[in-house]
């Protein structure tokens, strides 16, 4: 089931939202300007009294999150952070609540935290999200759900605050087997732009007008546009960065092995990715894998 957008009126609700990232931060604003009570918490102590400024309510943990919120969001930066704040969570969760994982996080790792949510009574939804800081700040982000029926209903409004185009894949894992997909995609179209492009310019023509004449044509996609732009202007200000597009690809690559498929171009691309870090761009937007190519 895929739903567009429909504008939700969240007045009255209180959620928690633990992580105020780059992706954390705008989609806590969306929510608020829904209508929503926020009561936050991140590991930077920044983001939050900078929304604590703008009338959300400060939090001084995620184990208070739960106790103020029955409906919290994750958007934390790996597997790992995910699994320390659910333990902080855990013994605070009772029936009604529910917790919305909207990061990227490793398949198996996801379903044993459902479980462990579910024993308690309370539900789980793996939520991930796509679009980058651009689609955040304006709410329209994709957003692939994986859990039951009951809690992707509940969750749908909340989510339709943030997103534009929402799809419940299926059970608990599903909305991270979706993002994995994302992301092979993502990182190979980049690629595949970032080698177009640095050929373009190598061969002696110039990349961002090579990039206008084919748009358009079969070479059009949302990557051509935006990291396109982002690699012939130079300017890689991170929307999302190398080193989380390492951490996602090694969880996809993980991911196909345990499901015992061979995904070369995958495991190149990762190597691509790793050699962005070991070079010292590794905080950079993910397009700067164009940098390996241009001279």
């Amino acid at each position: 089931m895929t739903e567009d957008t429909i504008r939700p009126d969240l007045a009255g609700q209180r959620i928690g939202f633990i992580g105020l990232g780059l992706m954390g931060k705008p989609m806590a604003r969306a929510l608020a300007r829904a209508g929503a009570e926020l009561v936050v918490t991140s590991r930077s102590p920044g983001p939050v009294a900078e929304l604590a400024a703008e009338g959300m309510i400060a939090a001084t943990g995620s184990a208070a999150v739960a106790g103020q919120a029955e409906t919290v969001i994750l958007m934390l930066t790996d597997t790992k952070a995910v699994e320390t704040v659910a333990e902080a969570l855990l013994p605070g969760l009772r029936p009604g609540h529910l917790v919305i994982d909207m990061g990227t996080t490793a398949v198996a790792a996801t379903r044993a935290l459902a479980e462990r949510v579910a024993a308690a009574g309370a539900e789980w939804l793996d939520a991930p999200v796509s679009g980058g800081t651009v689609a955040a700040e304006a709410a329209v982000l994709t957003i692939m759900a994986g859990g039951t029926d009951a809690a992707f209903a509940r969750a749908l409004p909340v989510l339709q605050a943030m997103g534009r185009r929402i799809t419940h894949v299926g059970a608990s894992g599903a909305g991270q087997i979706a993002k994995s997909a994302n992301q092979v995609i993502v990182a190979l179209t980049i690629g595949a732009v970032a080698e177009a492009l640095a050929l373009a310019k190598a061969a002696g023509a110039d990349p961002a007008k090579v990039r206008d004449a084919i748009r358009g044509g079969f070479a059009e996609s949302r990557i051509l546009d935006l990291h396109g732009g982002r690699m012939v202007s130079g300017d890689f200000t991170p929307g999302g960065r190398v080193t989380t597009q390492v951490k996602d690809l090694r969880q996809a690559e993980e991911l196909a092995q345990q499901s015992g498929i061979d995904l070369p171009t995958l495991g190149l691309s990762l190597e691509l990715f790793e050699m962005l870090v070991e070079q010292g761009d590794g905080a950079l937007d993910h397009s700067a894998l164009y940098r390996l190519f241009a001279r």
